[in-house]
């Protein structure tokens, strides 16, 4: 699938970010961990979004030979969602959804928006 994103929609989503950031340094804390996590894994952002929105991650699924490191990754997610704190990441995340969990994330990892302007694979 093809999404597209103006720099208005990033830009939008960066102040959003900023101010979760700001209003809730616990919450933006724990998932910054969970995309720096997902990363080290080299795992799809759009899996990881799927999985905490409750959405069917399938598509996004990674190639992983050892069943193992997928479980605990899940594990990791399930811990998150569970705290009711969680909330306000999944009201983020489907906010922006429209821009794609990947550039979502990249944002929180210091990209500027200029450099996720346009289309993407997701």
């Amino acid at each position: 699938m093809i999404i597209t994103s103006s720099y208005e929609e990033l830009l939008d989503a960066k102040r959003a970010i900023a101010s979760f950031r700001a209003t809730k340094p616990e919450e933006y804390k724990q998932f910054k961990r969970i995309i720096q996590f997902t990363r080290q894994l080299q795992f799809n952002f759009q899996y990881m979004g799927c999985l905490i929105m409750d959405e069917d991650p399938s598509k996004y699924r990674p190639q992983v030979n050892d069943d193992y490191i997928l479980n605990v990754y899940k594990r990791e997610i399930n811990k998150l969602k569970e705290d009711p704190k969680s909330q306000d990441i999944k009201a983020l995340l489907g906010a922006y959804k429209q821009i794609g969990y990947g550039k979502i994330c990249e944002l929180i990892l210091g990209k500027q928006p200029i450099s996720l302007v346009g289309p993407a694979v997701v």
